[in-house]
């Protein structure tokens, strides 16, 4: 029964999700394990490059994984004929620059899975199986969309958000650092979840976002960022890139740039350092985690803030 009266709650603005047709999910890796359940796959063929909380649905029912590598362009060095009708390939959409590899490759691999985690604004394939975790583009405690053509046949409880919140309220009331160890806490207690619905929470603050500034914001940032470190930068991204990016990566041989950055309040996200262990050092993922900046270019930031990044990077 609806309560009437009381204390005031959050007013949040009630918008549309950009993804409502989805499936809503408490988390990415839930929508995963979901997708790798109602499929019956026995075995996935995942890219060593990605980040190690795939491994936890897969090692929970004791499916078989195996990895495999990426060139340059970041896609598959992989024979697609192997694959059985029980297994399943994933792919990841990397930093949200690979789209129109993806249509060609769910073109010619029947039991594919695509994971956005990195890729929100890109529209899943029509029969593919695609999952995506919203709390990677905003300021969300939680929360995972799915796209699949197969369901599990069970009812699922729903989550509840309220206790993940500190770090996003410190941010804002104090400072990104002192909501730092929070955040740092609130990834680990999204471990071992069972799968269950998005909160009604999380799923109120995904109504209140403005996508379309995002997606413009997102562009012009990249580009900017582009037009004057394409000479430097060792990704040839003109090459490949397509769709609404995550961040800019720029491959740079100045070792001493991500302590610069750092040194200034400019927070750049690590992919992924379980990477490290999985790796030789001279292949091209190792690379990519020690090697590459990964830029910030997303709403929250102007003009103004990128050319302080780009002062820092060219020592002005």
């Amino acid at each position: 029964m609806k309560s009437i009266g009381g204390y005031f709650e959050l007013e949040l603005v009630k918008g549309k999700e950009y993804h409502e047709e989805a499936i809503r999910l408490n988390t990415g890796r839930n929508a995963f394990e979901y997708i790798m359940l109602a499929n019956n796959f026995t075995k996935v063929y995942l890219p060593f490059f990605t980040c190690d909380v795939l491994l936890e649905p897969l090692k929970k029912h004791k499916i078989e994984y195996e990895f495999y590598s990426i060139d340059q362009s970041l896609e598959p060095l992989f024979n697609y004929e192997k694959i059985s009708s029980q297994e399943v390939f994933l792919y990841t959409n990397y930093f949200g620059l690979k789209d129109l590899f993806i249509e060609n490759l769910a073109s010619q691999v029947k039991n594919i899975i695509i994971d956005n985690s990195q890729s929100f604004f890109s529209k899943p394939t029509e029969g593919i199986n695609t999952f995506y975790s919203p709390r990677k583009f905003f300021g969300l405690p939680d929360g995972g969309y799915l796209y699949t053509t197969k369901k599990l046949d069970k009812s699922l409880e729903r989550d509840l958000s309220f206790s993940r919140f500190s770090h996003l309220l410190k941010r804002i009331d104090s400072s990104a650092e002192d909501g730092y160890n929070d955040f740092v806490e609130n990834d680990k207690s999204l471990k071992n979840h069972d799968i269950k619905k998005m909160s009604m929470l999380t799923q109120s603050l995904l109504r209140t976002i403005d996508y379309d500034l995002s997606i413009e914001k997102r562009k012009y940032h990249f580009a900017f960022l582009h037009q004057e470190l394409k000479k430097t930068n060792k990704f040839k991204i003109g090459d490949f890139f397509t769709g609404v990016p995550m961040v800019y990566p720029y491959w740079t041989e100045d070792i001493s740039l991500r302590k610069r950055l750092l040194e200034n309040k400019i927070y750049t996200p690590i992919y992924w350092k379980n990477v490290l262990l999985w790796s030789d050092k001279n292949s091209i993922e190792y690379k990519l985690v020690e090697e590459v900046i990964y830029l910030p270019i997303d709403h929250r930031y102007n003009s103004k803030d990128l050319n302080r990044i780009l002062k820092i990077i060219f020592h002005e």
